[in-house]
């Protein structure tokens, strides 16, 4: 193995892989590959992004694997800017000084540089490429010389390097922890990641670097335990509601990446501390799930400990990671917090429009990545393998097709052809057709994904636009038809949480009116009030048919949440019922501070269309009680609200039951 292994043309072309003899990596359960479907995985983007900086020698507590016989260190460039033509500018993070040559921030980062070897790791795995197994060589040695070997921060990783090899510890904008190898942090959880798959990978292949890998992995890995772990345990309160205190940088986001590395670690070769790790960690990503199928999350495992009003899809593998850890474990306890996310929560999502960054709670920051669309199929496939319940499969194939067209712009956002993946959709479905690394990477993790499970792939590839969708839909609080109270407009970011634009404030006896349409269901109400620590409010909700309930609310403890204060969704006990349009609410108590309303049908349905006919549909329930829906034409399957399938027909008239809480789907 060499430096310059990346640079070799690849040889193996699309038409040309379809005929290699593919292998699964640990938990996929693919089915044989027809001869006739072509992978869609294709490193050419990737392999552009990749280029050589050798660091200045003797650099103390940084070292990597025959650094001396091989002293250049292979990396992806952080950003590529579109240019004309269809090219491509490989740039870096933050201004550039032209001076130096020296960005902000620095050209390579440690987490695109594990994501990479994990992409080019997978893909050996699957295909038997060599060209690949070079590059993932090349790459984890980077991997490790980004750790920090000795000292009081051993373990820990340095996140920018400038393109001449020089460390940036201390980026701008700043990062925290500042010095980024000062403390626990997401690249220190995805060295892990990488650490773990790459030891798996090359314990048969290259013992020699694969013991090299594994003791890297024991120096993160002690990095974890000794800031992290040490606090496993011990609980913690954030605006009211019990968390764990031993996550990394309080996110499950962060710790699920740890956690898909600590399982091929004990997978590929079970020791003690790794289980241990494993089996801690897992558990503090298991009891972030929350709500209920009524109730917002919607059972979702949320990310971070310090707000429990956000979700966002980025970094949004907590069910990936419960799903692995259940299986090598042999624990089906944990698998139950990804069912549920993936049952209740992620169908919600996908109905809604998809892998939005976030929801705030409030679905207000709309523009979707394909790190959060990856996240989310990563998600569903880990725990369809986990499960053997096909509906995760087919749910992972609609959300697949986000990458082939099936998305609110109707725009392809990953290319076959080139392994462009482009780097964002905006809410109005503007394309940014720059193509960095992160979003490359995840392109092709999905792509990968969907070439080890060739039935998933297929389905996905025949979806390609969105046909109808019928979900939980936003109702802004200024949007009132008619009100007595106050409109302002505060600061978005609150800390923890966002408002989605104006606040409506309605002091005691002032109301409002609300026009939220008709709907062919009942729908659940969820006003997304925000509550001042220790203050007492109560509100009444009606509407013309009767009382739908009433919020009495005190403000919760504040704990570790960075803000006094929180904003929270809260269901009215009582439906809207699907003829009515209008809802109206009083304040009989303090100073009620509303951002909008959540509505939320009893059955959500998404339609996805695709050349030739092809037609999904996926219909799901919020309701509490079984509910008559009437679907389209083709084959049908229904599962409960535990993914499990159930036996269950259409009548003639096409409409069948719908389990509570479950979701059906059916294809032609």
């Amino acid at each position: 193995m060499n430096t310059s292994a990346h640079r070799r043309a690849r040889t193996v072309g699309l038409t040309a892989l379809a005929a290699l003899a593919l292998t699964v990596p640990l938990g996929v359960t693919a089915a044989a590959a027809a001869p006739a479907d072509p992978p869609v995985t294709n490193l050419a983007h990737l392999d552009f992004l990749l280029d050589e900086a050798t660091p200045p020698a003797d650099v103390d507590g940084h070292s990597t694997y025959r650094q001396a016989e091989e002293p250049a260190l292979v990396m992806p460039w952080t950003y590529a800017d579109a240019r004309d033509g269809g090219t491509f500018e490989r740039v870096g993070g933050g201004p550039l000084d032209p001076e130096t040559g020296y960005w902000g921030q620095g050209a390579y980062n440690a987490d695109d540089i594990t994501r990479a070897a994990v992409v080019y790791i997978r893909h050996w795995e699957l295909t038997g490429d060599d060209d690949s197994r070079d590059t993932a060589y090349e790459l984890l040695r980077s991997v490790a010389y980004f750790q920090t070997t000795d000292g009081p921060d051993a373990g820990n990783v340095v996140l920018w390097m400038q393109p001449d090899g020089t460390f940036n510890p201390s980026p701008e904008p700043v990062e925290l922890p500042d010095p980024s190898d000062s403390g626990p942090s997401y690249w220190l959880a995805r060295t892990l990641w990488a650490l773990g798959e790459g030891y798996a990978a090359f314990k048969d292949e290259d013992p020699a670097f694969a013991a090299f890998l594994d003791d890297r992995f024991d120096l993160s890995l002690g990095a974890l335990n000794r800031q992290v772990l040490s606090r496993y345990g011990t609980w913690t309160v954030s605006d009211g509601k019990r968390v764990p205190a031993w996550l990394i940088t309080n996110g499950a986001d962060a710790s699920a990446e740890a956690v898909l590395g600590l399982a091929a670690r004990v997978a590929a070769s079970p020791d003690r501390a790794s289980a241990t790790a494993l089996r801690q960690l897992a558990k503090g990503i298991a009891a972030m799930s929350d709500g209920s199928t009524r109730e917002w999350p919607y059972r979702a495992v949320l990310p971070w400990a310090e707000s429990p009003a956000i979700w966002h899809a980025w970094g949004s593998q907590m069910p990936a990671a419960l799903a692995a850890a259940s299986v090598v474990l042999k624990d089906r306890a944990l698998a139950r917090p990804a069912v549920a996310d993936a049952t209740s929560f992620t169908t919600t999502l996908l109905i809604a429009g998809g892998p939005d960054n976030g929801w705030n709670p409030s679905p207000v920051d709309r523009v979707q990545i394909a790190y959060g669309a990856d996240s989310r199929v990563q998600s569903l496939l880990g725990v369809a393998d986990a499960t053997g319940s096909e509906g995760f499969e087919d749910l992972a194939a609609m959300q697949a097709a986000w990458f082939f067209g099936a998305n609110h712009a109707g725009q392809r956002m990953y290319d076959p052809a080139t392994g462009v993946t482009y780097d964002g959709l905006q809410p109005d479905g503007t394309v940014n057709r720059n193509s960095g690394a992160e979003s490359t990477i995840h392109g092709l993790l999905t792509a990968l994904a969907l070439d080890a499970h060739p039935n998933v792939r297929r389905h996905a590839l025949s979806l390609t636009e969105v046909g109808d969708r019928e979900g939980l839909t936003w109702v802004e609080a200024e949007d009132a038809a008619r009100t007595t109270g106050e409109i302002s407009t505060p600061e978005s970011w609150t800390g923890e949480s966002s408002w989605s634009g104006d606040k409506l404030t309605l002091s005691r006896g002032e109301t409002a009116v609300f026009d939220v349409g008709t709907a062919g269901t009942d729908r659940w109400i969820e006003p997304v009030v925000w509550s001042e620590v220790g203050e007492r409010t109560s509100s009444t909700w009606t509407s013309d048919r009767g009382r739908l309930g009433s919020l009495q609310l005190t403000g919760p403890r504040q704990g570790i949440s960075p803000t006094p204060g929180a904003m929270h969704p809260h269901t009215l006990q009582k439906a809207l019922p699907g003829s009515r349009d209008e809802l109206r609410v009083v304040s009989t108590r303090g100073e009620v501070q509303l951002d909008g309303i959540l509505v939320r049908p009893f059955v959500s349905r998404l339609v996805l269309e695709g050349d030739g006919g092809a037609r999904t549909e996926l219909v799901h329930s919020a309701a509490r009680s079984p509910q008559k829906v009437r679907v389209g034409a083709g084959d049908l399957a229904v599962y409960d609200d535990r993914g499990r399938e159930v036996r269950a027909k259409k009548d003639r008239t096409g409409v069948l039951t719908l389990p509570a809480g479950g979701f059906a789907i059916v294809e032609r």
